[in-house]
């Protein structure tokens, strides 16, 4: 494959010093603090920004009303507004916001509310975080479960006696809530932030092909940037190399117009060896989100069986047409004879055919743009159109609300729920599925969540059975109010 040869590193242009006009929200002006954020990064959340109406100052100034940061504490940023005082000597008492809230208003096409919860989350997401480095899964499912409350709150939190009752929120939680609702910040989440193994562990877990043991072996060792595993000649995995040679670029968002022109790219190269085969956009993107860190596509065909064998012509064309910068291939190692593994196994993950690689994308503007593209993760998943509601389930997330999903699954409904199938393990270790194949609104009816409202599908077993009647099938679909996703998976489906 003949690929650009790569050029040296461009600093990222900044937006013209002149005054920009008022754009689309004139009571708006917001600043973006470069520090930790990057200048790359900072000149593509501008041009985001100015795209959707919002006017961006490149320097702080007495006119600007919102100043956004990302991966700083509150500290770092009331001195950064302190010096930026000092230098241009200006006042004003701008509201000082973690990124959450841009990306919030960039998803709006607005400003939204400022809410406490811009603050909350991030807050218990950084200690749901820092516990994962720390290897304690337990408290880091405990800080995303509050975190995934407040964020299906339907309004502003005042109080922490608003909550109520609320499940999913422990005590450690709501001492944070409360700390941030009385004094702006957590002292806990300010230390953590400004911890070196914090920093360090954030830095190397961004790399493509990095986990937590291996950035913690690397810390341990002594490492600290990206630089030290150049200079000191760690020895990586094809992935992890690929990872660090296109770092800024994997770190920075995936817009929906870039998603969908590699899904383009990718039905393009399916047609010329399997005429009738679909590629479904999932992940964030068909969760409604306007960007994402990666591309997931699901690859399948109306026949089951015909799929096999596909991936890897594609995966090879897309390679000759210098689209692939890196590209790691997996067969499918499933059966659905096998019947579920025990909770906890390898069941937690899909055993697809599928192909993590990294893609080449023309890049018309922000970073990249100078070199004329840009590398963007894609996973490619092929799926049996048997097995495609699970798998368009499955990859649809988020990873909570999956998790949630499938302990309420084996909890409330004695069933084993995967990527594959769903298994009825009281009556049949045979999977069950719907009649009608190509959706996954049925799925929905495991709780009280309704994304969509199902239809009644008839029921039947896999290999064929005798068919579940209404009052023994534990999916039968029945009406209930929309309610928050961690709420829905928590709660019982009424008998």
């Amino acid at each position: 494959m003949a690929l650009v040869p790569l050029k040296r590193r461009r600093r990222a242009p900044s937006p013209p010093a002149g005054p920009p006009g008022p754009g689309r929200f004139p009571a708006v002006v917001l600043c973006l603090v470069e520090k930790r954020m990057g200048a790359s990064r900072r000149a593509f959340l501008t041009q985001l920004a100015q795209a959707k109406g919002f006017r961006v100052d490149r320097a702080y100034s007495a006119a600007v009303t919102h100043v956004v940061s990302e991966q700083n504490s509150g500290d770092e940023v009331a001195q950064w507004l302190e010096q930026q005082r000092e230098e241009c000597g200006a006042g004003g008492d701008p509201a000082l916001l973690d990124i959450s809230w841009f990306t919030e208003s960039m998803g709006a096409g607005q400003p939204v509310e400022i809410e406490s919860r811009h603050r909350l989350r991030e807050a218990l997401e950084t200690l749901a975080e820092e516990a994962g480095f720390s290897g304690s899964e337990g408290r880091s499912l405990a800080f995303t479960r509050a975190a995934s409350v407040l964020k299906a709150l339907p309004g502003w939190l005042g109080t922490l006696e608003e909550l109520g009752p609320l499940p999913g929120i422990g005590e450690h939680s709501r001492r944070v809530i409360q700390d941030v609702l009385e004094d702006g910040v957590c002292a806990e989440v300010e230390r953590v932030k400004l911890s070196e193994r914090y920093q360090t562990m954030k830095l190397f877990t961004k790399i493509f092909g990095v986990g937590v043991r291996t950035a913690s072996r690397w810390y341990q060792e002594g490492l600290r940037t990206l630089l030290d595993l150049q200079e000191q000649n760690i020895k990586l995995t094809r992935q992890q190399q690929a990872g660090l040679r296109h770092y800024n670029d994997l770190n920075t968002p995936v817009e929906r117009g870039e998603a969908e022109s590699i899904r383009r790219v990718v039905q393009e190269a399916m047609q010329r060896f399997l005429p009738g085969a679909s590629v479904t956009l999932a992940g964030g993107f068909r969760r409604g989100k306007p960007c994402g860190h990666d591309v997931d596509l699901l690859l399948t065909h109306p026949e089951d069986g015909r799929e096999a064998g596909l991936l890897s012509h594609v995966v090879s064309w897309l390679d000759s047409q210098g689209l692939i910068l890196y590209q790691h291939s997996q067969e499918n190692s499933y059966g659905l004879r096998e019947g579920p593994e025990p909770l906890g196994g390898r069941d937690v993950m899909d055993r697809f055919e599928r192909c993590f690689s990294i893609f080449r994308l023309e890049a018309q503007g922000g970073p990249g743009a100078a070199r004329g593209w840009k590398a963007v993760r894609v996973d490619l998943v092929v799926a049996p159109v048997s097995q495609f509601p699970f798998a368009l389930l499955g990859w649809t997330g988020s990873r909570h609300f999956e998790r949630e999903l499938r302990r309420f699954a084996s909890h409330e409904r004695k069933m084993v729920l995967n990527s594959h199938a769903l298994y009825d393990t009281r009556t049949s270790f045979y999977p069950l599925r719907p009649k009608k194949k190509s959706s996954s609104t049925w799925a929905w009816s495991m709780c009280p969540l309704r994304r969509e409202t199902p239809e009644p599908w008839a029921w039947s077993t896999c290999p064929p059975q005798r068919p579940l009647t209404a009052q023994e099938s534990p999916l039968q679909p029945q009406k209930w109010p929309l309610l928050p996703p961690v709420l829905a998976a928590s709660r019982m489906f009424p008998e």
